[in-house]
């Protein structure tokens, strides 16, 4: 069956795209009830994922390459810049820690290899967007943010590696628990398979058992994200 608003979102493609080398930064802060993060909210104007909620981030430029050329201080100079461009926050090397990598699915017209990093904000800078490119910013726990995507009537659109990304950090009891935590193991990488099901789509992940074979219904591991009709379910059972 052909699928609804997640085709849209990820604007497919028939021909092999470039995948472009970028940066991510998850920002937590603590809040009265837990950790919360940043999320910034892309115009509806922008053709790329206009009107989506996501972490500040961007395309690696060629100035954020070192003179040794080596992609990880590229990536977190990346990170860097971006944050200060789309949040007005400045943060060093040394509040990043890498949480993730995400490769954007083949198929989809706009592919990127994206270094996800943490970074805790304990200094009391105030978040300021363009009003441009962002629209929008809020700092919200995860938890709030599951419920309001669980909430039809009042759609909260977000992208499987942000909501996977929250959900890694349910359940810490503050930002220091939720760095030692991703200190703690190696980052995840993820370079997901899309298999069309009913009103969306489902991305395999490596380790799940038909992540090989692209098939939902193989017995073993799961580690996927369905989107369906703008819903989100991550699973991570092995």
């Amino acid at each position: 069956p052909e699928p609804r608003g997640a085709c849209a979102v990820l604007e497919l493609s028939k021909t092999v795209e470039p995948v472009h080398p970028a940066a991510t930064v998850v920002l937590v802060r603590d809040g009265e009830q837990g950790p919360e993060a940043l999320l910034v909210q892309r115009s509806q104007a922008v053709q790329h994922m206009g009107g989506m909620w996501v972490f500040p981030g961007g395309r690696v430029d060629e100035a954020d390459y070192p003179p040794d050329r080596d992609d990880y201080r590229a990536a977190l100079n990346a990170a860097i810049r971006e944050t200060r461009e789309e949040a007005g926050l400045d943060i060093t090397a040394d509040q990043l820690v890498y949480l993730s990598h995400w490769t954007t699915p083949e198929g989809a017209k706009r592919r990127f290899d994206t270094w996800f990093f943490l970074a805790v904000l304990a200094d009391g800078q105030e978040v300021s967007v363009d009003g441009g490119e962002i629209a929008e910013h809020r700092w919200v726990r995860p938890e709030v943010a599951f419920a309001e995507l669980a909430d039809r009537e009042h759609p909260f659109r977000l992208m499987p590696p942000t909501f996977v990304s929250l959900v890694e950090l349910a359940g810490c009891s503050d930002c220091a628990e939720a760095r030692q935590r991703i200190q703690a193991r190696d980052a995840f990488h993820y370079a997901p398979r899309m298999v069309f099901v009913q009103d969306g789509i489902c991305f395999l992940y490596e380790g799940d058992a038909g992540y090989a074979s692209a098939s939902l219904d193989v017995e073993g591991g799961r580690h996927r994200t369905y989107m369906i009709d703008g819903q989100l379910e991550y699973i991570r059972q092995y």
